[in-house]
């Protein structure tokens, strides 16, 4: 479906509760994925690897937001990029089950 992501996370009501990389599990293959676990959405993310370094082969200069975790700004420095996989899922939508590790 079509939608506008402008504006997705700019809420000023909004409280991001919890971020994190997991793999997902996505019928014959394994995903890299990070989550942010907001008040009132679940945003799942994938992680991409760029072959090129941001801004050449000294990426220790290049800004990154401070409220982001230590690991998602190495990831950033390193390259890496977050895309929005699929709308955000609406926490009253949510059921979490416990499984079994593979």
């Amino acid at each position: 479906r079509e939608n506008s992501s402008e504006n997705i996370l700019s809420s000023a009501n909004r409280l991001l509760l919890h971020e994190g990389k997991l793999m997902l599990a996505e019928s014959t293959r394994l995903l890299d994925v990070y989550l942010f676990l907001f008040d009132d959405f679940l945003l799942i993310t994938k992680i991409k690897r760029n072959k090129k370094k941001y801004g050449g082969s000294d990426t220790s200069l290049m800004p990154v937001c401070p409220s982001l975790t230590p690991e998602l700004q190495s990831f950033i420095r390193e390259g890496g990029f977050c895309t929005v996989l699929d709308q955000p899922i609406p926490l009253d939508r949510l059921i979490l089950k416990n499984v079994e590790p593979i």
